[in-house]
């Protein structure tokens, strides 16, 4: 489930490629925590190293909400792990509050608290809009976000070229957290992960913004990231089922994550990569290439 999120088309380049705006979501995001019982390798969330994790209040949850006020797509509660927020019922009321349209509305789960919750999701969700992942399965992997790209792809102009065929950015969300409204969700985590200065304010119209108009937040975020690059899929470690998981960062990026107090980055649980990509690796890693999957 989960649509374009899920999409299995491989990559393809596009030298034209630009970055899309924000209004062209299918989903815009409301993080209401960044708390999760697993802890997967290479979390699109960096569970794992945040010091305390964050649970959005419901004055915020509210705004996000009514932000999204003539949005023409849907809108989704995502975590972490969602159902750990002890608010979640009332966030689920909120959203149907506000949400009339069951259709507009999405949620992202890995089945924490089914049984628990099952009616109240079911009441708020319509069942091909719950994207379900409980990261049992022995081959589930995901792509490094924390390989700065500033740092492993030298040449600015492929830099650039990169960061408009983003498959996140393009197949994606955009996404509000405690800390303000971002053009992409990983962006939005790596602002709460290296105490970034927030996103825009949330307010209404903040999803209206052309690929200009959220510059800033692109030259902020997107060198501190490689979900540009063509790199090999992790085994995502089964949530850190089978034992402590290991995330590939490289070298800049471990040393904001030591400095931010990363639990993970201080016990070692981290691959390091210092070598560079150069043209010739992406043209041949973009072959099959599917991070989205």
């Amino acid at each position: 489930r989960g649509g374009e999120r899920q999409g299995r088309m491989a990559f393809e380049w596009n030298k034209d490629a630009m970055m899309r705006p924000i209004s062209h979501n299918t989903v815009i995001h409301i993080d209401i925590t960044n708390a999760c019982y697993l802890s997967c390798a290479n979390c699109t969330r960096h569970v794992g190293h945040h010091r305390k994790p964050y649970f959005m209040n419901l004055d915020t949850v509210r705004k996000g909400i009514a932000s999204l006020d003539g949005f023409p797509g849907r809108v989704g509660i995502m975590g972490g792990e969602p159902t750990v927020h002890k608010k979640f019922r009332d966030i689920l009321a909120l959203t149907r509050e506000m949400i009339p349209d069951k259709r507009r509305r999405e949620f992202w789960t890995s089945g924490f608290k089914w049984d628990e919750y099952k009616s109240d999701i079911l009441e708020t969700f319509d069942e091909d809009r719950i994207s379900f992942n409980d990261h049992r399965q022995l081959t589930g992997k995901h792509q490094p976000l924390l390989v700065a790209i500033e740092e492993v792809v030298k040449d600015p102009e492929l830099r650039k070229i990169l960061f408009d065929n983003c498959p996140f950015q393009a197949r994606w969300s955009a996404s509000i957290t405690p800390k303000g409204a971002f053009f992409c969700e990983v962006a939005a985590s790596l602002d709460w992960l290296f105490d970034g200065p927030g996103g825009y304010p949330i307010e209404p119209g903040w999803w209206d913004k052309r690929p200009d108009q959220f510059a800033d937040q692109v030259e902020r975020y997107c060198g501190k990231c490689s979900g540009a690059i063509p790199l090999p899929a992790y085994s995502d470690g089964r949530g850190g089922r089978d034992g402590p998981t290991t995330d590939v960062v490289s070298p800049l990026n471990l040393e904001r994550l030591l400095r931010a107090g990363s639990p993970k980055a201080q016990r070692g649980n981290i691959q390091v990569w210092d070598t560079e990509i150069t043209r010739e690796d992406i043209e041949k890693n973009k072959v099959g290439w599917k991070p989205r999957s």
